[in-house]
């Protein structure tokens, strides 16, 4: 990874796509509109895609693309899903960049012109993203004191998300080079929860890519109607699509990455371990069929289960009652809570501050 100061060397403003899909959240496209053509230091094409919504998006999305000069309007007269919409919007942007980003949530002031300014001085970064802030009623607008960016080779950022087992980023705060996209391709329809994450991967498989530091890139909303709330509410759930995205990616476009194998056991040994983790912070809350099912999940992704601190502990934690437990035990199980929780804390940590 190379820090360097944030100097932008641009001498134009380069052209974004943005491509809003949208579904039901008609009441939240002005604000998001607003957010996207408001952007200083580029110039913006807005594309709303209407997904056959069922509230009042179509009437929205057209008094948007009559009023204001960069919107243009598609409406879909039946439902197509989510990924046919997202592709639909990303196979036909020619622009300098490209942004996919939801109708509920918005970008952040100058979020495009840090993100372009990194890319137009480092022309191998694909992928460039930042910190997005989550909000509920509305977004806190926080003056950064400074900014950095941070560029990795692309396969030693490949090695940091297969680390982390999370997705380093959301969507909304990803800015592509569409020469990049259109060379990577675009979601896959069999991954309809972890598209985004596989995707990264196989962007950052040809290309390399940077984040903008000490800047919020865009706001996430968070709401009962998110579709993350509303179709992938079970964790277990979420943690077997995350596992297909990074298998998918492993045999395709990192069939040939040097250390393949050594990349699955660290993913699988981590995601083992987060797993295992949330069924002992779930017991007596969740089904127990379900935290069953979680178990033995962690075992199937890593047949070493056994030799993770948080197995001991999820162990020590289910032992029938009345089994004795002498100072050591109990010391022990202090040590493996608090060393957990201390651990969590700095990899949240890092990821907020340095994005991996």
């Amino acid at each position: 990874m190379r820090l360097m100061p944030a100097r932008s060397t641009a001498k134009r403003a380069p052209l974004v796509t943005v491509v809003v899909p949208c579904y039901n959240y008609g009441h939240y496209l002005p604000a998001c509109v607003e957010s996207i053509v408001s952007q200083p230091g580029v110039d913006t094409d807005v594309l709303i895609i209407d997904d056959a919504s069922t509230d009042n998006s179509a009437e929205v999305a057209a008094q948007l693309a009559e009023s204001v000069p960069q919107v243009r309007f598609v409406h879909h007269t039946t439902n197509r899903g989510h990924i046919a919409t997202y592709n639909e919007g990303l196979a036909t942007v020619d622009s300098d960049y490209v942004v996919l980003l939801s109708a509920d949530d918005m970008l952040a002031p100058g979020a495009l012109g840090r993100a372009t300014g990194l890319m137009e001085a480092n022309p191998s970064v694909g992928l460039t993203y930042g910190n997005p802030q989550l909000f509920l009623d509305a977004p806190v607008h926080h003056r950064p004191r400074f900014t950095s960016w941070s560029v990795w080779q692309g396969d030693s950022w490949i090695d940091a998300q297969f680390k982390r087992g999370l997705s380093i980023i959301y969507s909304a705060e990803a800015v592509v080079r569409t020469s990049v996209h259109h060379t990577a391709g675009y979601y896959r329809p069999e991954l309809p929860h972890s598209g985004d994450l596989e995707m990264w991967l196989r962007i950052a498989s040809i290309s390399d890519v940077g984040r903008v530091n000490g800047a919020d890139q865009a706001y996430r909303r968070e709401h009962a109607a998110s579709m993350m709330h509303t179709y992938y509410a079970s964790a277990v759930e979420d943690l077997r699509r995350r596992d297909g995205a990074y298998e998918s990616f492993l045999a395709t476009a990192g069939a040939n990455l040097p250390g393949r194998d050594r990349l699955r056991t660290t993913v699988r040994r981590g995601m083992s371990r987060e797993t295992i983790e949330w069924a002992l912070h779930n017991r007596g809350a969740a089904d127990p069929a379900e935290i069953d099912d979680a178990v033995a999940f962690a075992k199937e992704l890593n047949p070493d289960y056994a030799s993770l601190r948080v197995w001991r502990e999820f162990e020590r934690m289910n032992r029938p009652p009345g089994t004795p437990v002498g100072p050591a035990g109990r010391l022990g199980g202090w040590y493996d809570a608090n060393l957990r929780g201390i651990s969590n804390s700095y990899h949240w940590r890092r990821w907020r501050y340095f994005g991996v």
